[in-house]
């Protein structure tokens, strides 16, 4: 006999509470992405036409070494009650606090300080990285199983409006309105999703000591005991190896055989937006048709076609142009999609007693190896060529889907040794 349904005055709380959670971290995430893609996206042409080497814009690449090394002081930020406003809160409130100032005063360094404009980005993307830690944390430890999928299209949502308005609206701002007011204005709007922290489930009392000094002390070691998240962190350094190889060279491509500039940035801005909205939706109805796993090896799949398209191109084995366009704007939908998979796998295997901490060492594993391939892949089209490049990527992205198929379906060895308590 079925259970009888919960009544709806017991299921209308409910349901208001996950609509409440993902509105929440929708703007948490939002917040980081503002200022983390005026930097990454927006900063680099507008530094340019100000006259800024070549050279020094390139090192401004360096400012993304706090996203690939904070699992480094992520046990700290599991560990440490920074704020008695909640424990994540008060990691977030105050990171969001910093970033916006240093955007303030970004507007009254001169774009031709190459040196101050660094530092202040350099606080920007600690703060922003940290931040990253305590919202993860928070989504892993609040987002049941059931809710994990529509939970990180939710983040993959809010990043797309992060490219969107700190990349293409400050852009655009700092073309009409100049440098100080632009970043005056975006440093207001990046106090805005601040809001959002009201809104969150936390006890803003004192830490509860009898419960936490019954659990494990957060760290990278409690990481590595655990054969099931070694297992992932395995498949989150394979799954996307050859990804980087491809998107790095995807613009020059593009340009080398003679695409109009206007087609590139449309597939690049506001194409690339509208598949993070539509690939965060379309994923999560992927992993309820398929569960996630499996949903993981579909994509990794289709993402191999894609860089077939792109090989037989090269090849001159496919000469229309709109190949390697619906081949661009495909993968792009199907990375979104596999950021939503992936971290909802990363979710599931992250350990209640440090959310932050498990959950960034995997994140930062699939960083790595696309910012390695990224930065492998011009030297290797020029000594290869594209059409070995993107030969040699299609049959990384195949091995990689065969590896990752057979990890996911092995169970993890046990422990060698059991895990000791403080």
């Amino acid at each position: 006999m079925r259970d009888a349904p919960a009544p709806q005055s017991q299921t209308a709380p409910a349901e208001k509470s996950r609509i409440r959670l993902y509105v929440t971290l929708a703007g948490l995430y939002l917040a980081q992405g503002i200022p983390t893609y005026l930097i990454a996206a927006a900063l680099p042409p507008v530094l340019r036409e100000q006259g800024v080497s070549r050279t020094a814009i390139g090192l401004f690449s360096l400012l993304m070494l706090p996203l690939v090394v904070k699992f480094a002081w992520a046990p700290f930020v599991d560990r440490i009650r920074l704020l008695p406003i909640g424990h994540r809160r008060g990691w977030i409130v105050p990171m969001q606090l910093v970033c916006s100032a240093a955007l303030f005063a970004m507007a009254f360094i001169q774009p031709a300080d190459v040196v101050s404009l660094f530092l202040m980005c350099m606080v920007i993307s600690i703060a922003m990285s940290t931040q990253d830690i305590a919202t993860d944390g928070y989504a892993t430890q609040k987002l049941t199983e059931a809710d994990r999928g529509i939970g990180n299209a939710c983040q993959g949502g809010a990043v797309a409006f992060g490219v969107v308005i700190g990349g293409s609206l400050s852009l655009f701002l700092f073309e009409k309105w100049g440098w100080q007011p632009t970043l005056l204005f975006v440093a207001a709007l990046s106090l805005i999703p601040l809001a959002m922290t009201v809104m969150m489930d936390e006890d803003s009392g004192p830490s509860q000591t009898s419960e936490r000094s019954a659990a494990p002390r957060p760290s990278l070691r409690a990481f590595f005991r655990r054969p099931e998240a070694v297992q992932i962190l395995i498949v989150a350094l394979v799954f996307r190896a050859s990804e980087g190889l491809v998107k790095a060279m995807e613009g020059s491509y593009l340009v080398d055989i003679k695409l109009p500039l206007s087609w590139i940035g449309y597939l690049s801005g506001a194409s690339a937006a509208t598949a993070g909205l539509l690939g965060s939706v379309v994923a999560v109805g992927l992993m309820r048709w398929q569960g996630t796993r499996t949903a993981l090896i579909t994509l990794g799949g289709l993402r191999t076609i894609c860089f077939l398209m792109f090989a037989l191109h090269a090849l001159g084995l496919s000469d229309s142009l709109y190949t390697v366009i619906g081949a661009a704007g495909f993968q792009t939908l199907i990375r979104y999609m596999e950021i939503v998979v992936l971290y909802s796998l990363f979710m599931s295997v992250a350990s209640k007693d440090q959310p932050g901490t498990d959950f960034t060492i995997l994140a930062c594993a699939q960083l790595v190896v696309y910012l390695a391939g990224s930065s492998a892949s011009g030297m290797l089209a020029d000594k290869l060529g594209y059409d070995a490049l993107f030969t040699l990527s299609t049959a990384l992205s195949g091995l990689a889907v065969l590896l990752t198929a057979t990890l996911l379906r092995r169970k993890p060895a046990p422990p060698m040794f059991e895990e000791v308590r403080p």
